[in-house]
């Protein structure tokens, strides 16, 4: 069976976030929030004592620049200093493709709509030349937005920040 370019760039993509998700389980943070339902998700998280390190996947924050809801890929809670949590946005893009002209949205909605403090972890050898590093460019003026990271990167923040 021939896979289509989007299932491809989906299942990378999955492979990312679980990398992600490996990197969180390895410094001692774990999934909460599974039967919770979505809209309720970050609530919970923010109120949960039952771990002082967790995250959940695909929480539901709010609305974004556009009115529409937005969920993000994980919401991590028990970093030193992000009493608001920390979110963590993976975007991977092998070939040409569109996920590098959405950032300028994604930026927009991290500075406007985002209720934490937020990292992004590229993946993928396919995005146009200069899309990366303006994205890197916006931490300066997102107040929201403290870095932009390729995955062997966040592995190295992680192992200085969580």
């Amino acid at each position: 069976m021939t896979m289509t370019q989007g299932a491809r760039a989906n299942k990378s993509g999955g492979i990312l976030e679980r990398h992600v998700e490996t990197t969180l389980r390895t410094h001692d943070y774990f999934q909460l929030g599974c039967r919770v339902p979505r809209k309720q998700q970050r609530e919970f998280m923010l109120n949960s004592i039952l771990l002082p390190k967790h995250y959940a996947k695909q929480v539901y924050i709010g609305s974004g620049i556009y009115q529409t809801d937005i969920y993000v890929d994980f919401f991590v809670v028990g970093l030193p200093g992000m009493s608001s949590g920390m979110i963590i946005e993976c975007k991977w893009q092998e070939s040409e493709g569109s996920v590098d002209e959405k950032f300028p949205y994604l930026n927009l909605n991290i500075q406007n709509s985002y209720p934490a403090p937020t990292i992004i972890v590229i993946g993928g050898e396919g995005m146009r030349d200069g899309s990366v590093r303006w994205l890197k460019e916006r931490v300066r003026d997102n107040h929201n937005l403290i870095g932009v990271y390729s995955l062997d990167r966040f592995i190295a923040w992680t192992g200085k920040n969580l």
